[in-house]
């Protein structure tokens, strides 16, 4: 199944909001909605895959997150850890590079070992990019950007700081700007994610929680974005 408008983005972030509300209106312990979520991950990713899309960034884990239940933010290190472990086999497999944006000195050491092998089996894989944020938040990368400047600037490895001087100090130095941001959920705002990467993202809000978001789901969205016509700034 492709998209009605063969036009794609090729960077789509997506805000995966619901998995909570999903749990309470199943009546279930918030735990296991937020496994049904990574079932909902494992199809946008091996579609994104299959369609051809250059690079899909995911909002796993923000800096604020910390601050929910202690049992939640457990077992959402738990899940993280699991998923790493059942899924790089068949993402190395299918060619997908894997890299995390976010500061990784603040996640625990079992999950921060687990991500960074990840990163490493996949460094020389060619195909879809994911990306996947955890302990992120666009404020924080903006004052790591900020002191890696200042750094460079000091030791004289940079003169005048450019635009491109920014992006090259970003998490996602690596990766073209985001086309198009998906936020499931009903909520209607950014809430911290890629700020300087959607400068001119077109934007997606969908009612459909995140366990619920599946493959038709993603293709409205795809196609709701190939209706679109990007200006950026221009007539």
């Amino acid at each position: 199944m492709k998209p009605i408008d063969p036009k794609l983005p090729r960077h789509v972030a997506i805000i995966m909001d619901g998995n909570r509300r999903w749990a309470r209106k199943h009546r279930i312990q918030t735990a296991l909605g937020h496994r049904k979520g990574v079932e909902a991950l494992r199809k946008i990713i091996r579609e994104s895959s299959d369609l051809g899309i250059e690079s899909l960034s995911l909002y796993a884990f923000s800096t604020e997150n910390w601050r929910r239940d202690r049992d939640e933010v457990n077992a959402l290190m738990q899940l993280l850890s699991e998923y790493f472990l059942s899924e790089i086999d068949e993402l190395d497999e299918e060619n997908v590079r894997i890299r995390i944006l976010g500061d990784h000195a603040g996640i625990p050491d079992k999950q921060r070992n687990e991500i960074e092998q990840a990163e490493r089996r996949t460094a020389e894989n060619s195909g879809l990019k994911l990306n996947i944020a955890i302990n992120y938040g666009a404020r924080d990368e903006t004052v790591r950007m900020v002191r890696s400047v200042l750094e460079r600037w000091k030791s004289g490895s940079i003169g005048t700081v450019t635009e491109e001087t920014v992006s090259e100090n970003l998490d996602t130095r690596f990766l073209p700007d985001v086309d198009l941001l998906i936020r499931t959920g009903g909520e209607k705002r950014l809430s911290n994610f890629l700020l300087l990467q959607c400068a001119y993202a077109e934007l997606y809000f969908t009612d459909v929680l995140w366990p619920d978001f599946d493959v038709k789901a993603y293709h409205d969205a795809l196609t709701d974005y190939a209706g679109r016509k990007r200006r950026f700034g221009g007539n």
